[in-house]
């Protein structure tokens, strides 16, 4: 019995540690000056590099500037592919990535609110158009996209083979689709539809009719960190009530203001968070 209470101890004392510890992590972050988050550099327009400039912006990466700059802290961006900014998060490599919450793993980490909302669309060839009805049509094709996305999730819940990719740009998606080695990429409306208008010489097009999964941008934190996710929800509080959230998305998003919830008819999918 001693050695079964001295482990019941042991384990909790190891809980109440463990809590202590990422209670300091608002006190860490200050003392160091600085906030590393992750960050693709690949994805226009929320984290990239315009043609010619070394300067990395985007509106992911402008919002966390401006959160930096409101907390008197400094970012610092390590560039990451998104399948492993959760690892990164994690390990302590980083202390923000940026990202939606996943059903699976929502429970690991703490989450801002959201900065920005969203939906989920398809890109196809412009002469398969017609091929999709549904997201039951995506039976047997072949979906571009990052291994561990919800929108990777979504392709395979509904049949279709996955292509996966690491960081790269958006016109590598879309060039493959154009050529025939994919057939379909599923991801987020803002991005794709921006991610067109740069590429208009390509035979892919944003299906018209197929709108789902509704979806939200947030700062993914280190689970149980509630002070510093206090810290930067008291910042986009400021940001959305002063108009620099909505400033901000209008420069990126094409006049679009993505930090409100679009009022859209938006199929949600069963069993996809």
């Amino acid at each position: 019995m001693a050695a079964i209470a001295a482990t019941v101890l042991a384990a909790c004392g190891s809980s109440e540690t463990e809590s202590e510890e990422k209670g300091e992590t608002w006190r860490e972050i200050q003392e160091e000056g600085e906030i590393v988050v992750a960050t693709p550099g690949t994805l226009y327009p929320a984290s990239y590099y315009p043609e010619d400039s070394d300067e990395l912006t985007g509106y992911d990466v402008e919002v966390m500037r401006e959160v930096g700059e409101r907390l008197d802290l400094e970012i610092v961006f390590e560039e990451m592919d998104f399948d492993s900014m959760f690892a990164s998060l994690t390990s302590g490599r980083v202390d923000v990535a940026p990202a939606g919450m996943r059903e699976e793993i929502k429970d690991k980490y703490s989450y801002s609110e959201p900065y920005k909302y969203s939906y989920a669309t398809m890109i196809v060839r412009e002469e398969d158009v017609e091929s999709y009805d549904s997201l039951e049509d995506l039976e047997g094709k072949v979906a571009g996209g990052a291994a561990t996305t919800v929108y990777s999730d979504i392709a395979e819940k509904f049949g279709a083979e996955l292509k996966t990719y690491g960081n790269v740009t958006n016109d590598v998606y879309l060039r493959d689709v154009d050529v025939g080695r994919t057939d379909v990429i599923i991801n987020d409306y803002y991005l794709q539809r921006l991610a067109l208008e740069s590429l208009p010489q390509l035979d892919v097009t944003m299906h018209p009719d197929l709108k789902f999964h509704t979806n939200n941008q947030r700062a993914v934190i280190e689970e149980g960190a509630h002070t510093f996710r206090d810290k930067i929800d008291g910042a986009l509080d400021e940001m959305r009530k002063d108009g620099t959230l909505t400033e901000l998305s209008k420069e990126f998003f094409g006049g679009e203001d993505v930090s409100e919830k679009p009022e859209e008819d938006i199929r949600e999918i069963e069993g996809i968070e």
